[in-house]
């Protein structure tokens, strides 16, 4: 079987003070967009796994995580092949590791009869956004993530999306954020956005604060792109993604060809009503990007 394992872009995030279990209570609004990594998922003799990418193939893959977890919970012992192309960068603020953890759940639940219940079980054990990847789409994201609040999903615009040649541990920015007192960030304003999501913010990521004070040039790529590209530049989680709207994707693909030099990578995309899609048999392009 195979997956589209989709991207997600925080449109906003709210942090608050750290809990006693360790994680920040958020609020965020979550939006799933189209650019995708694939995988397969196939019954075999003996288990393995094969990942093409900037991404470890061993024990700390997510991916790999969620089909050693969700097989131990639901008891399933037959042997399977586990294969994952990387498309969506790491380190990144995308979400691309709890996306594919996600799609192996979802792949696990079609293949062996898992039911949904054990799956989203599973889910909050992989990472803060697995469980929101799990359904994706258009939602708001509270507690520590483990509390999805579907929305109707939200078209009629895109975003191009842009990854500094920057990678960002999400503890660190966290743990930089308390260290700096838990600074807000600077709303955006509603003539800023697409119609489609005015009304469902702040539009606010509390997290640019302590992104940029560990990455200095996150700003200075956020003012250069801004410029570029006259509108506002905001970041995707705990960073480096940057994204800005556009209102489709032929615009926002234009954009991507205006940008500053050394990227890590660069992407229009556009909502999405699903965090993954699966399907019978093996993507026509095993390592393609999807």
């Amino acid at each position: 079987m195979w997956a589209r394992a989709y991207a997600k872009i925080n449109l906003s995030l709210q942090v608050r003070p750290r809990r006693d279990d360790g994680l920040h209570e958020l609020r965020s609004l979550m939006q799933s967009v189209s650019w995708s990594d694939s995988l397969n998922l196939d019954e075999a003799d003996v288990d393995s796994f094969e990942a093409k990418g900037a991404v470890p193939s061993d024990h700390t893959n997510l991916a790999l995580g969620a089909l050693t977890s969700i097989r131990q919970v639901a008891g399933v012992t037959a042997k399977a092949s586990l294969s994952l192309a990387k498309a969506i960068p790491v380190s990144a603020g995308l979400g691309g590791g709890s996306s594919d953890a996600a799609a192996v759940l979802r792949l696990a639940g079609a293949m062996w009869g898992i039911e949904d219940s054990l799956q989203r079980s599973v889910a909050p054990s992989m990472g803060s956004d697995v469980t929101f990847c799990l359904s994706g789409g258009t939602a708001f994201v509270t507690g520590g993530g483990e509390t999805v609040e579907l929305l109707q999903p939200r078209g009629g615009f895109s975003v191009g999306v842009v990854v500094p040649p920057i990678e960002l541990s999400s503890a660190a920015v966290y743990r930089t954020w308390d260290e700096l007192g838990g600074p807000p960030g600077r709303p955006l304003e509603e003539s800023d956005l697409p119609p489609e999501i005015r009304g469902l913010g702040p539009f606010v990521n509390d997290l640019y604060p302590a992104a940029a004070y560990l990455a200095r040039d996150i700003d200075d790529w956020r003012a250069e792109l801004a410029g570029l590209w006259s509108r506002s530049v905001m970041l995707s989680g705990s960073g480096p993604a940057l994204f800005a709207y556009f209102m489709d994707e032929e615009e926002a693909s234009q954009a991507m060809r205006a940008l500053p030099p050394g990227a890590r990578a660069a992407q229009a995309a556009s909502p999405v009503s699903v965090g993954s899609e699966i399907g019978e048999g093996t993507l026509p392009d095993r390592w393609g990007v999807v």
